[in-house]
């Protein structure tokens, strides 16, 4: 019965900003860490960035500096800003929630962004 909303995708010229959310909702008995994954055309899907429960926040190499990701007081939505847009961000972004320990994951069905020159 769990459930992840993910919104923000859409179309941006190279230099702007989207900001992605992702509203968790169901029966999850301890939410670990909440991020955001992307997969491109002709490529494997990476880790973009998360957030644990203690706060530690990881960043793929390729986004420090211009993508930020936070999570709301009630830990049941996670946001994705993501500001200086290139070409090579164009992606299908899936919102992730690792839950019990690493026992549960959860996916999003996934939001395309897609950034023209």
């Amino acid at each position: 019965q769990v459930q992840l909303v993910e919104s923000g995708g859409g179309l941006v010229q190279a230099g702007g900003s989207l900001r992605l959310s992702c509203a968790v909702s169901g029966s999850i008995f301890s939410i670990n860490a909440m991020g955001w994954y992307r997969q491109a055309p002709g490529k494997e899907r990476e880790l973009v960035a998360d957030i644990t429960s203690s706060g530690s926040n990881t960043y793929a190499d390729s986004v420090k500096g211009r993508f930020t990701i936070s999570r709301d007081n009630a830990k049941d939505t996670v946001y994705l800003q993501m500001n200086s847009l290139k070409p090579e961000d164009t992606a299908v972004y899936y919102c992730n929630v690792r839950a019990d320990y690493g026992i549960n994951y959860y996916w999003g069905k996934g939001t395309l962004v897609t950034v023209s020159s």
